[in-house]
């Protein structure tokens, strides 16, 4: 199947489908003219493309992982305990990333609760601050 029926098929941007190949993670075939045609079995491998990219993995690392899936039905499968080492390795660097999120969420929630008990309500303490200039009114959301 031709690129805009592969995409609709499987929900994918062709855009993605043309980086997924760059990355080494699609290898469609080529018609005579160049136009790129996909197999029953590229739909299969989009999914676990997708399922891994959802599981917080960067493609090269599913370019790694891969070679040791294999097709069982309408998703694909590790098929080998090989991969466990990489897969603990991703899941420590999430960890990582998640507590990093976390310990920031922490540090804005103080920010929040310091700026609600100063109860300063006055404009002139924000001018003292260089916070606004005279006169200008901050709006939520807009430039400062």
């Amino acid at each position: 199947m031709r690129m805009g029926e592969f995409s609709r098929r499987t929900g994918v941007s062709q855009r993605s489908l043309r980086y997924y190949e760059e990355q080494g993670l699609l290898r469609p075939g080529r018609r005579p003219s160049g136009y790129r045609e996909y197999e029953e079995a590229d739909v299969v491998t989009v999914r676990g493309i997708r399922m891994l990219l959802a599981a917080g993995l960067n493609t090269a690392v599913i370019a790694e992982l891969l070679p040791c899936m294999v097709d069982e039905g309408r998703i694909l499968e590790p098929a080998c305990s090989s991969m466990l080492p990489d897969l603990h390795r991703e899941r420590a660097r999430i960890d990582e990333a998640a507590a990093a999120l976390l310990a920031a969420r922490d540090r804005l929630d103080a920010l929040i609760e310091l700026t609600a008990e100063s109860g300063v309500t006055d404009e002139a303490a924000c001018v003292a601050a260089g916070r606004v200039q005279s006169g200008d009114h901050p709006v939520a959301g807009g430039p400062r």
